[in-house]
């Protein structure tokens, strides 16, 4: 065994073959994978092999895309057939609300060219007449995926990635992980057999690699103790049935049709396709539980769980309804394994968390459907920096430190039983919830807080009457909360509101290095003592890594300010960066304080009033004019006994302060804030309300305008770009040119909906871009959306055309920060 690798990738199943794989396409010519056992021997061997495109994540339709399009390359390249069967998916819709997700998922899949059609229930049933339809609304169909051999894909990958000189090591276990300062020395033991079970023999090498990869499937817990860090990786049980032969299924087949298609009734909870003239009925069930949460047994090798078929029973009975002719087929085999599983659902790609050279590949529960796409996008992350799509909605650290292992259990089991629920873009599921609050969490909740999850802490989406129900009101048009969000909407452009923000990410940066340093690392000009700046952190290919609110509180004194829901991905790109660039720029500390200050943002015509009535100051009428306080600044300020450090900044575009407080004191705050604000009309406002309005001011938002796959300057921000200066990522930067270009648009859409910044855009016939946020307009009684288009076409006044629930409605580009433009109320003096 070789014992010195450019990369070793751990984990011997489809993700873990294609990461090899691509690693030697895209020019690593020394890379190595080990296996525990044999290849395929964990997930891999016992999954149902679907290739569905469906998903709701811009960067996973593009990973599930290429999948499917690299799988069909496999047997030219490598002689050997991956087994796939492209007989098409169709996904059934009972009731409008599902046919509503279909329209908006489908729109997504524009964006991404992937294609589809829509069929009604009369089309499918003359297609395909085993099928019941009378209950159907329709279905969304994609003629170009379907199902394929997950053992015979991953040997393929294997094979194409020993053509290109992968070395491939089976039965060697990874048994511990040491950082040497400049590379990984990975100590691995060789597995015997040993009564039917898997054990480690006496043989021991140390394996030296640049890079490593972790693909360890059910293993990831065990992974993660070794390496020191959190994952919420943890398998779920999922089961699947064969049932035996239908003879309506063999007369159809026999009289020379088609095979059907994979049939997805989601409104059951359940998928089928046919196997051999029966039936493979695979379920999304609720009560399945999380297993191996602290690892997997040395006994446990290619085994399944017994089969609960009470769990299961619905389910099992909605098939024979759906397909009349199997109802006396009888159970032929079943499978009931493990299969990994993240609280959101969505895998574990990218760097590890506070380590070098580490990235981890876990937490597939589609792991066939994203293996080849996973592979690719992950190389090129390793070799060239960054990937061609933004994969920070797929980072591992989007869950922090906070996160635990009850935690991810219980919210695996949930994501395992939403697979087929409805996935409302409001949507709020309630698993360990609430778990961060905030000190004023109570006090919000008895004034009608309709709380959102981001990052784990509880945030105001929006205030309702007590005995609201959030749940009833999601929808993929304008639910009951709608009404709701416009007010508390003009309150703040007419009145005052006071919005909740105390999930802003914060960071001090300080020390004789730090000035240095942070002008290396954001593109915007640093701002002087007692002064805030807007930048941006760039990737090495010069795209946005991260976006600040800089505050300078002293010469070699800064506080961050950034994006809530990113607080873990935050830390380690500038923890890494700091150390890295210390040695250059001298002594520099950098501290998470995210959880020492709670921030309220009061914002609108009369946020001056609310203040002057609770300042303490010897001249209170003054103390917050244009004079004292001038815009982008940051005072020291006191609000009764509550030390403040306020910045003059407000995401909505209204006149206003941020109130970065002691958090032990938020309560106190809290209660004079809203006595204040009594005799003024003041309206507690939720994160939808600031999300319409920051889009009246073309504020762009991490996540979604601004990402690793656009600059700044394609994002239209060259005002935060100091081109006089060097820093990171700037040539990368004015390489890339003007790819696209981001605009804001006013859309005339359906009466009853608003976009939610998922939306294809058409310029004529020619489809042209795609909406990143979406919402309504309340200065303008319209929806509005914010986006990317062709820069050629990027012009004020374009006339475009936006694809909302399968119609093509009116919109076009307008200027800028639409809503007073010149800035007039956020500069108002008083």
């Amino acid at each position: 065994m070789k014992t010195q690798v450019k990369a070793l990738v751990v984990g011997g199943g489809a993700v873990g073959t294609s990461i090899a794989y691509h690693l030697a396409r895209a020019g690593w010519d020394d890379v190595m994978l080990l296996e525990r056992d044999e290849l395929t021997s964990g997930s891999t061997w016992h999954a149902a092999g679907l290739l569905p495109y469906f998903n709701m994540s811009f960067a996973t339709t593009h990973i599930h895309d290429y999948s499917i399009k690299f799988y069909k390359t496999l047997e030219e390249e490598t002689g050997l057939n991956a087994g796939f069967a492209v007989v098409g998916n169709l996904r059934m819709a009972q009731t409008d609300a599902r046919m509503d997700e279909y329209m908006l998922y489908a729109s997504t899949a524009e964006t991404c060219g992937v294609p589809y059609t829509f069929m009604t229930p009369d089309e499918i049933k003359a297609k395909w007449p085993l099928i019941k339809t009378d209950d159907l609304k329709g279905a969304l169909y994609h003629d170009t995926d379907g199902y394929i051999n997950p053992a015979d894909v991953t040997m393929a990958m294997a094979k194409g990635a020993r053509q290109r000189g992968v070395m491939i090591e089976r039965r060697w276990q990874a048994d511990a992980f040491h950082w040497n300062g400049e590379a990984w020395e990975v100590t691995v033991t060789k597995m015997v057999e040993k009564g039917g079970n898997l054990v480690p023999s006496d043989e021991q090498v140390v394996i030296t690699a640049e890079h490593v990869v972790t693909a360890s499937g059910n293993h990831a817990q065990r992974t993660a103790q070794m390496l020191g860090i959190k994952m919420p990786a943890i398998p779920v049980e999922h089961t699947f049935i064969v049932m035996d032969q239908d003879p309506e299924l063999v007369k159809w087949r026999a009289e020379g049709n088609p095979e059907h298609p994979v049939v997805r009734d989601a409104d059951n909870e359940s998928y089928a396709r046919e196997e051999r003239g029966g039936w493979i009925l695979g379920i999304y069930e609720h009560g399945a539980p999380a297993r191996f949460e602290y690892g997997v047994p040395d006994s446990f090798r290619a085994d399944l769980f017994p089969l609960d078929l009470d769990r299961i029973a619905d389910q099992y009975m909605a098939m024979a309804e759906r397909v009349p002719s199997c109802a006396d087929s009888g159970l032929k085999d079943d499978f009931n394994g493990p299969i990994c599983y993240t609280p959101d659902g969505n895998p574990l790609v990218g760097p590890a968390p506070g380590l070098r050279n580490m990235w981890l590949a876990e937490g597939f529960s589609f792991g066939i459907t994203a293996a080849g796409g996973t592979g690719y996008y992950l190389a090129q992350m390793m070799v060239d920096g960054e990937a061609e799509i933004d994969m920070a909605s797929l980072d591992p650290k989007r869950y922090g430190d906070w996160m635990t292992t009850e935690y991810a259990a219980r919210k695996n089991e949930e994501a395992y039983e939403h697979v087929y629920i409805l996935h409302h873009p409001d949507e709020e599921r309630p698993a360990c919830r609430p778990l961060r609050t905030s000190p004023a969490y109570d006090r919000q909740a008895a004034r009608g807080a309709q709380f959102g999850h981001v990052n784990g802490w509880e945030r105001p989406n929006y205030f309702a009457p007590m005995g609201f129900d959030d749940h009833a009101s999601r929808s993929f048009r304008r639910g009951a909360w709608w009404e709701h969000v416009v007010e508390e909407a003009k309150a703040i452009r007419e009145g005052v509101g006071l919005i909740d923000a105390t999930a802003f990410t914060k960071h001090l940066v300080k020390g004789p290095g730090a000035t240095e340093f942070l002008s290396w690392f954001t593109c915007n000009k640093l701002p002087s003592v007692g002064r805030i700046n807007l930048t941006y952190a760039l990737t090495i290919n010069g795209t946005t890594r991260t976006e600040y609110t800089i505050v300078r509180l002293a010469q070699d004194e800064y506080y961050l300010v950034s994006a809530g829901a990113w607080t873990a991905y935050d830390s380690d790109f500038l923890r890494k960066a700091i150390a890295d660039k210390a040695p250059e720029f001298g002594y520099i500390e950098c501290h998470d304080v995210t959880t020492q200050w709670g921030v309220f943002a009061i914002a609108g015509p009369k946020s001056r009033d609310v203040l002057k009535e609770i300042i303490k100051d010897a001249d209170p009428e003054t103390v917050l004019s244009n004079k004292r306080f001038p815009w982008l600044t940051m005072r020291n300020i006191e609000l009764g006994m509550v030390p403040v450090r306020a910045i003059r900044v407000a995401y909505t575009g209204e006149l206003g302060w941020e109130l970065h407080h002691p958090i032990e004191m938020q309560n106190h705050l809290f209660d004079l804030l809203e006595k204040a604000g009594e005799k003024h009309g003041m309206k507690l406002v939720g994160a939808r309300a600031q999300n319409w309005l920051r889009q009246e001011k073309s504020y762009r938002a991490f996540g979604n305008e601004l990402g690793r796959d656009a600059t700044p300057l394609e994002a239209d921000l060259p005002r935060f770009v100091d081109l006089s200066k060097e820093f990171h990522g700037k040539e990368a930067m004015q390489a890339h040119g003007i790819r696209s270009k981001c605009v804001t648009i006013l859309i005339d859409g359906p009466e009853d909906a608003d976009p939610w910044g998922r939306e294809v855009l058409y310029h004529g016939d020619t489809r042209v871009g795609r909406l990143t946020s979406g919402g309504y307009s309340v200065a303008f009684g319209r929806s509005i959306g914010m986006g990317y288009v062709k820069p050629e076409i990027a012009v004020v006044g374009t006339k475009l055309k936006i694809k909302m629930f399968d119609q093509l409605w009116d919109a076009e580009i307008v200027e800028d920060s639409p809503y007073d433009p010149k800035n007039a109320t956020i500069r108002v003096d008083g």
